[in-house]
C-alpha cells in the first residue's frame, strides 16, 4: 500500500538518482550543472525528513520514534559530510552506495514511508503540502580544504559505510 506521502518521497528519490546519474554519465568529469541540482535537491530532501517526515511520526505516534530513524540519522549525516567536498567520481560513487542502502529503509513494505502514510490518514493531505512547501537549503560553496576529505570519511565510516576515496 502506497499513499500520497509515499509517492511524493519516492517520486523525489527518483529525480534525485538521475540527476545523479547524470552527473557521471561522463567518466572523465562531473556534470556539476546536473551535479549541483542532485547536491541542492538531496539537502533540501534530507531536510524535508528531518524537520517534517520523522517529527511527523513521533507525534502520530505519541511521541515513539520511527524504528529506523537512528539510522536515518546517520546515513543522512555522511550524506550531507559528502556534499561538502568537491564532486568526484569516487565521493559520487560513496554516495551512491550509501542511497542504494537508504533509500530501501523508506521505501520497501514497512519502510519509513509507507508508516508515515498509514499514521497520517486524514492528516496526509495537510502533511504534503509542508512537504511541497519546504524551502530549498542554501548549500554553501564546496569545501576543498586540507583535511576535509578525512573528516567527510569519518563521517562516512561513522555511519557505517566504506568511502571509496
Amino acid at each position: 500500500m502506497t499513499g500520497p506521502l509515499f509517492k511524493y518521497l519516492s517520486d523525489d528519490h527518483e529525480r534525485l538518482d538521475a540527476l545523479l546519474v547524470k552527473a557521471v554519465d561522463n567518466p572523465e568529469a562531473v556534470n556539476m550543472k546536473a551535479y549541483t541540482e542532485f547536491r541542492q535537491g538531496l539537502l533540501r530532501h534530507i531536510g524535508i525528513e528531518e524537520k517534517k517526515v520523522l517529527p511527523a511520526i513521533v507525534r502520530l505516534q505519541d511521541g515513539k520514534q520511527a524504528e529506523v530513524a537512528a539510522r536515518l540519522r546517520l546515513d543522512h549525516g555522511a550524506l550531507v559530510a559528502l556534499l561538502v567536498p568537491p564532486p568526484t567520481p569516487a565521493i559520487v560513487e560513496t554516495i551512491r552506495s550509501i542511497l542504494s542502502a537508504h533509500n530501501p529503509l523508506e521505501e520497501n513494505e514497512g519502510g519509513l514511508y509507507q508508516l508515515l502514510d498509514r499514521l497520517a490518514g486524514e492528516e496526509a493531505g495537510n502533511l504534503l503540502a509542508k512537504l511541497k512547501a519546504a524551502p530549498e537549503v542554501p548549500a554553501l560553496p564546496h569545501n576543498d580544504r586540507p583535511g576535509i576529505l578525512d573528516i567527510t570519511r569519518r563521517a562516512v565510516e561513522r555511519a557505517g559505510y566504506k568511502a571509496a576515496f
